[in-house]
């Protein structure tokens, strides 16, 4: 009985392990990328926590490069997976383009990208059967001008190519590539058009790129190819904008998705028809008029734009709402060749909420607004933001082209192929400063220090996870993590650090960024998910932008205008947000009520407030009040010790009690130095970082930190704007400032005299003083003379009406649309 029993457990036993494997076989990442099961895991955080699937290298997909243009034709590789060459091989990517991939001769398999109409992060699946995509892996679509000319085509001479059959333009036309990037001993060389059809903002409204003809077949893969442009057939002379497309020849003309280079969009002038080169400028009028003619008929985007930042400081400072239009760029040394007069130009962010239009704002050496009514090197909206506009894929928000069809070819029609600029002009007027409100700034430094909205400074050093700023209205979240600061011989000191931020608004991808076991480095996940900026610094998410341009630097920016900008130095993390004036009285959390109420800062988490002059103690436990809770988290929690010292663990840490201050005891060695370090604006934190620390290092890090954010305030200060002025018919003006105290004289021509004001300055409530100027020739002078009371009201009160309608927003048009 007790050998039978024996057996029976031993089949039990048997059973049950099968049972165990069966399970855990089952559990494999095909087509499961990013879930967890009970046994391991197909998640993103599954490498650091170490409890992957077997196989999750072969079904969650590691590519290089990662990213590329979104014209296509990026050839990159699978990693950590080998193949039999003779699978069939094919990607699909958004579920819906399929593309032909291969295996090379080492096992290696290759997708191509295909041609895309927007930015971001692309799905794509992999198959090994042309049947079952169980492979998955993402694809960054990267604007094309955003791309490093590594990966391009470049023309040798952009000028002769946009100006060819323009007198005097003419020769052979030249173009360079890496060889290298294409798979092909020979290839062609194509022409691509691109264009947009359709009814304007209706439903079938559609971009399109078409193959045009092919310039040179079966060409040495050397990396340069020159011709001698010929002038197109008629249907294809049609098209005045395009790229240029180097391919296998052993593709048919015209492949879609096929390995290539691209060039840059640009004014295919070198095909058009003769009657273009027999007169360019005649030819380019026609267009021009057309054009002027489709944008009466289109609606009118201007009343929806932003309106530019009045200082240079405030459009360098203003990190959530523009940023850096690359064509002109103060950091970089740029020319601004296309804005003469300018030093630095930014672009707004966010296209208008409706047309999903753009704006530019160009400024000169003093830090004054550039205009267009006073100079060429202004700035212009755009019907088509440059940098396309979510989400995306249909006109006027396809990144990069839509704006090249309606605000840079019109350009070359009105203002470069012809001398027509007024037809341009009427409809890209700039925009000035008069509506701008600059954000407001709050900031966390130190070890750490907060610093309201409303300016209320406090030092809060407990170890948790907190909500920094919560807008229910705008459902925008700001949480950070502190952990404890260490000593140089590793012991824990009785202070911490913000380690960490995680951000959302609304339904957009969760951003963290947080401090990397190197020293003053920072790492950005999105969604749980570790981001690269090895290949763009750029990266478009759903309902988010971060740049890094370097490993210190991350800036995220949500369509509110929210910017969050963090920075690594000195060993900690330093945190600046600045929030448009829209989310005024719209906040909670340990940066305040953002209502310019500072005695209302310190209001709980269920409203109680606790004055400012309070305790060190009493701040410390209101602010361990606005802990967060797992089930609101937005952290990462990818480790064993994230786990078990923030997930499990309390959210703020009752056992972890810090210094609520430091003793400046004159027998301390570090107390002169700390002194003389410490002085002026944040010296109290300078001192309490650097004596708590026991670091000069650490209390410097602190005052630059604090003064920095100073500065940013300071920047960001609002300044009174009256608008613009023109200078009287027959006549001229001295000054091109138009902001508070700034002061504008008039003169007029010879054989005219000068009635209203000589001189108007710009007054605190943004009116000019005095009256409108003109010039009036001489011989009118006695008559007008004898009526000038009433001429001077009638003026008058033209000059209001037209103020009413002409100012409130717009100046004079844009000269200038090309630094893209």
């Amino acid at each position: 009985m007790c050998k039978y029993n024996n057996k029976i457990h031993l089949c039990m036993f048997i059973v049950l392990l099968l049972q165990l494997f069966s399970r855990t076989a089952a559990q494999s990442c095909a087509r499961s990328c990013g879930e967890k099961f009970n046994t391991c895991s197909c998640h993103a955080t599954c490498e650091s926590l170490k409890d992957c699937c077997a196989d999750y290298k072969l079904f969650c997909l590691d590519i290089e490069p990662h990213s590329g243009s979104l014209l296509g034709g990026t050839d990159f590789k699978i990693l950590n997976a080998t193949f039999e060459q003779s699978i069939n091989l094919t990607c699909r990517f958004n579920s819906e383009i399929l593309t032909e991939g291969y295996v090379d001769e080492n096992g290696v398999g290759h997708c191509i990208t295909p041609l895309l109409y927007e930015s971001g992060w692309i799905p794509f699946e992999m198959s090994t059967d042309g049947v079952n995509y169980d492979r998955s892996g993402r694809w960054l679509s990267v604007h094309h001008s955003k791309l490093s000319p590594f990966y391009k085509i470049i023309f040798a001479n952009a000028t002769q190519w946009q100006y060819y059959g323009t007198p005097n333009v003419s020769g052979d036309l030249k173009m360079i590539w890496i060889p290298s990037l294409i798979k092909a001993e020979r290839v062609n060389i194509e022409l691509w058009g691109y264009n947009e059809t359709g009814e304007a903002y209706s439903a079938n409204w559609e971009a399109e790129w078409k193959y045009l003809y092919t310039v040179g077949r079966d060409v040495p893969n050397n990396g340069v190819f020159s011709f001698t442009p010929q002038i197109a057939e008629h249907s294809y002379s049609l098209w005045d904008l395009g790229s240029m497309r180097v391919s296998p020849s052993t593709k048919p003309d015209g492949a879609r998705d096929v390995n290539a280079l691209w060039s840059g969009a640009h004014a295919i002038a070198w095909h058009l028809e003769e009657a273009f080169r027999k007169d360019s400028a005649g030819w380019a009028l026609e267009k021009c008029i057309n054009w002027d003619k489709e944008e009466k008929a289109m609606p009118n985007f201007l009343t929806e734009i932003t309106d530019c930042p009045c200082t240079l400081a405030q459009a360098r400072a203003d990190t959530g709402r523009f940023h850096t239009d690359y064509g002109c760029d103060i950091e970089a040394g740029s020319l601004c060749i296309y804005h003469p007069g300018a030093v630095h130009c930014v672009r707004a962010i966010q296209g208008s909420p409706e047309y999903g239009a753009g704006q530019q704002c160009c400024y000169d050496s003093t830090g004054a607004q550039v205009l267009t009514g006073d100079s060429i090197g202004g700035s212009t909206p755009d019907r088509g933001h440059d940098w396309g506009e979510p989400p995306y894929k249909k006109p006027p928000r396809v990144p990069g082209f839509s704006h090249w069809k309606y605000d840079v070819i019109s350009f070359y029609y009105c203002c470069l192929w012809s001398d027509n600029c007024k037809y341009y002009f009427t409809h890209r007027p700039s925009s000035d400063c008069r509506t701008y409100r600059p954000p407001r700034a709050a900031a966390v430094l130190g070890d750490p220090h907060f610093i309201t909205f409303d300016g209320v400074t406090f030092t809060f050093n407990g170890k948790g996870e907190y909500s920094l700023l919560h807008s229910s209205d705008y459902e925008l979240s700001v949480q950070g993590r502190t952990e404890p600061m260490k000593f140089e011989n590793g012991t824990v000191a009785m202070a911490t650090r913000l380690s960490s931020v995680a951000m959302r608004e609304k339904d957009s991808d969760v951003i963290e960024v947080r401090l990397r076991d190197q020293v003053d480095e920072l790492q950005v996940l999105m969604n749980q998910q570790v981001l690269s900026f090895s290949e763009q610094k750029w990266i478009d998410l759903k309902g988010v932008f971060v740049f890094s341009p370097k490993p210190t630097d991350v800036t995220v920016m949500f369509p509110s205008g929210t910017g969050v900008e963090v920075r690594a130095g000195g060993g900690v993390m330093t945190l600046t947000i600045l929030l448009p004036h829209d989310l005024q009285n719209h906040t909670q959390g340990l940066l305040g009520t953002m209502n310019d109420e500072p005695e209302d800062d310190f209001t709980s988490s269920n409203g109680v407030i606790i004055p400012l002059n309070s305790s060190a103690q009493d701040i410390f436990t209101y602010c361990a009040g606005w802990a967060i809770r797992n089930e609101t988290s937005l952290f990462t929690y990818d480790s064993t010790h994230l786990l078990n010292e923030y997930y499990y663990a309390p959210k703020h840490d009752p056992s972890f009690i810090p210094n609520f201050s430091v003793t400046e005891d004159p027998e301390d060695p570090l107390l002169e130095p700390t002194l003389n370090l410490c002085a002026g604006e944040g010296a109290s934190f300078c001192k309490y970082d650097a004596l708590s620390m026991r670091s000069l290092e650490q209390g410097n890090a602190t005052l630059l930190a604090y003064r920095s954010h100073t500065s940013t305030k300071k920047a960001l200060e609002p300044v009174q704007s009256c608008g613009w002025l023109s200078p009287p018919n027959h006549g001229w003006k001295e000054g091109t400032l138009y902001l508070e105290g700034a002061t504008v004289t008039f003169s007029c021509n010879s054989g005219y005299r000068l009635y209203g004001s000589q001189e108007r300055t710009c007054q605190a409530g943004g009116k000019w003083s005095g009256q409108d100027t003109h010039c009036v020739a001489a011989a009118e002078s006695a008559s007008l003379l004898a009526r000038w009371p009433f001429w001077g009201f009638a003026a008058q009160l033209e000059s209001q009406n037209k103020a009413a309608t002409h100012f409130t927003k717009h100046i004079r048009p844009v000269s200038q649309m090309i630094s893209r």
